[in-house]
């Protein structure tokens, strides 16, 4: 049996201190509650750019624009400076796996750009992967940077083999397939923070993978907006009373509600995923497996991280 901690919660909005310091304290209490997975939404730390549709952000060359992604780009998370080393190292003492969205400024691709990005860390503290958004979604696009196939692998946790993906990607059949071909049969789809995208999809992913699927957003209120953030009078105005208001939940690998979508509140959810459950679904379907026909249809997948150069000295 796996304990999983669904943490739904408002961003430390824009700030990566306060961020991390919000992800620190899920972890505790999460620890407390023994459990062995916690996971987070979709660009939690320093969270997601919902300015961007209510304040022109398509408007080309804008100061206004140009300012507000600066401050982002600021609080972003640069993990070769060791920005995530604090929560690598209370997993390591809680002896807890996570999956936890990022906005990268990724140092291999300028130090500059972002990605919309989603780390594994495992039960020893250790970084496994970094999955950036293969493809941002609409008005993403003005923020955030395609990624590549770097991040999709799966991981041993226990008897499961867990794997997960950004928002919108998990719309993607063959990002998927790349998945199940692995193995998994624990899937973490991280969001922004709607139950219009968790209702349908979270129990549609767990019949088709007949695995736990299990969705984590996040809240966001115009009073989640700080003040230190550029332009936060206006963004408050732009957001409206709530942006995003959670639809966290966890699907049986049947397709039954394990957790239902909570809509409003942040909380921290637990329940426990039994390996059994997996395996009695696969007795009829197994997408990777028996129910498969690689001698008709095969998925190629370019893993390797992408980078303008190659330099060999």
């Amino acid at each position: 049996m796996l304990k999983l901690a669904l943490p739904q919660l408002s961003p430390a909005w824009l700030s990566r201190e306060a961020g991390l310091t919000k992800v620190l304290g899920a972890i505790a209490a999460a620890k407390a509650e023994g459990a062995g997975l916690i996971v987070f939404s979709e660009g939690f730390v320093p969270g997601y750019p919902f300015w961007v549709s209510g304040t022109g952000g398509a408007k080309f060359n804008d100061e206004k624009q140009k300012e507000i992604f600066a401050h982002y780009s600021d609080q972003a998370i640069t993990i070769e400076k060791g920005h995530l080393d604090d929560v690598c190292a209370a997993l390591k003492a809680a002896k807890m796996a996570c999956y936890l969205g990022i906005i990268e400024r990724a140092g291999d691709r300028s130090g500059h750009s972002l990605y919309c990005s989603f780390v594994y860390i495992d039960q020893s503290g250790v970084i496994c992967s970094v999955h950036r958004k293969l493809q941002p979604t609409f008005e993403e696009r003005l923020v955030w940077s395609p990624g590549d196939g770097n991040g999709l692998v799966t991981h041993t946790l226990g008897a499961f083999t867990v794997g997960g993906l950004n928002c919108w990607e998990n719309w993607m059949p063959l990002s998927r397939a790349a998945l199940y071909a692995q193995g998994e049969d624990v899937h973490v789809a991280c969001w922004p923070g709607s139950d219009s995208n968790t209702e349908d999809l979270t129990r549609v992913l767990a019949k088709e993978g007949r695995s736990y699927a299990i969705s984590v957003s996040a809240i966001m209120r115009a009073s989640d907006v700080r003040d230190d953030t550029p332009y936060a009078e206006k963004i408050k105005s732009a957001l409206g009373e709530m942006t995003a208001n959670g639809g966290s939940c966890v699907s049986n690998p049947d397709g039954t509600w394990l957790l239902p979508p909570e809509m409003g509140d942040e909380s921290i959810r637990y329940c426990e995923l039994d390996p059994a459950f997996v395996r009695r679904e696969r007795q009829n379907f197994d997408p990777s497996g028996h129910y498969s026909r690689p001698d008709v249809t095969r998925l190629i997948v370019n893993r390797k991280r992408q980078s303008l150069a190659e330099f060999e000295d």
